[in-house]
């Protein structure tokens, strides 16, 4: 049989049908792989065909022959199952500090990494318009120019933004750019952060990645390792609150023992939690104290109290005085 310029590729658009268009579901005959080589111009016998599946199967390609009807071949197994592609889709869609552009890229990849057929299923799931997302198109090769300086134990420098009540991105300090020693990357509330250590301030601070635009790293070793060292990035997410920090202090809280459930969530197992009065529950957590941990202390209603220390009780009380107030000018 004479060969094609392509006959030499005939391996890899075998491997390519069985990983594009095979499923459990989806298997392929042998006559119809014949027939899609020939969309390529390769020529293929039946002898041959199984032959090259043996040498795939010897690759690693975990390739199973269904009996039953549909009968055919198929890709039994991938790097990843549909199930983990689903939630990797999931958490694509719902990650705030991904634009929808590059979410829809992303998700477009992944599609890639299944059949055909379990592609539209993933497609039926996609539901990104109208999510909140940042429009920073370059959040990715911020969080790359990150890990890079902190690999190369470099210092940073940045522009940092907000917004103003015209939607317009306005450059915080005047628009000076900031430098500081990057340490860590961590993820919070859906956004992810910079940790990392203020050379002027020698202290640490924490930065939205999705608001620094300029990202440059420059010629310095950093500064502040003796503080990151001494960090528990475990601990330090139990107590602080929305990357807001505060002065560390020992709190005693009761609440309704209905609500155990969201101490676990929110302080971890290993939280010592004992009864209190009747259908109550007493707990102590070092606790970074902040407006933001007073709004979640507030935000799980009436039945919840800070018991002590009493000048976090007292600054707690003026707390929700001064937002009554707020109210009612």
């Amino acid at each position: 049989m004479p060969k094609s310029e392509n006959q030499k590729q005939k391996l890899l658009y075998l491997q390519k049908i069985l990983m594009e268009e095979t499923d459990e579901q989806h298997p392929i005959s042998v006559p119809q792989i014949i027939d899609k080589l020939e969309l390529h111009d390769i020529k293929a016998e039946r002898k041959s065909i199984y032959d090259d599946i043996k040498v795939l199967t010897a690759w690693g390609m975990d390739i199973e022959n269904r009996r039953a009807k549909p009968s055919g071949f198929y890709l039994a197994s991938r790097d990843f199952e549909l199930a983990e592609v689903k939630m990797l889709v999931d958490l694509v869609q719902s990650s705030k500090f991904i634009t929808e552009k590059k979410s829809n890229a992303l998700i477009k990849k992944l599609e890639g990494m299944v059949s055909h057929t379990q592609a539209k299923e993933l497609q039926r799931e996609v539901v990104v318009a109208n999510r909140v997302k940042t429009d920073n198109e370059n959040i990715y090769y911020n969080i790359d120019e990150l890990h890079h300086a902190i690999a190369d134990n470099k210092k940073i420098t940045f522009e940092y933004y907000t917004w103003n009540i015209k939607g317009e991105k306005e450059l915080r300090h005047g628009g000076q750019l900031y430098c500081v020693s990057p340490w860590k990357l961590t993820w919070d509330d859906e956004n992810y952060y910079l940790i990392a250590f203020d050379d002027k301030a020698k202290m640490v601070k924490f930065y939205r990645v999705d608001k620094m635009q300029h990202i440059e790293t420059i010629d310095e070793l950093r500064d502040g390792r003796d503080k990151f060292e001494k960090l528990d990035m475990a601990r330090f997410a139990k107590k602080t609150f929305g990357m807001f920090d505060g002065e560390e202090r020992t709190v005693t809280i009761t609440m309704p023992e209905e609500m155990t459930a969201i101490v676990f969530d929110r302080f971890g197992r290993d939280v010592a939690i004992r009864k209190d009065a009747p259908g109550r529950i007493r707990f102590h957590a070092d606790i970074a104290v902040s407006k933001q941990f007073y709004g979640w202390i507030s935000s799980l209603g009436t039945g919840v109290k800070i018991e002590s220390p009493q000048d976090i009780r007292q600054d707690y009380k003026e707390y929700l005085k001064a937002l009554i107030e707020s109210q009612e000018k």
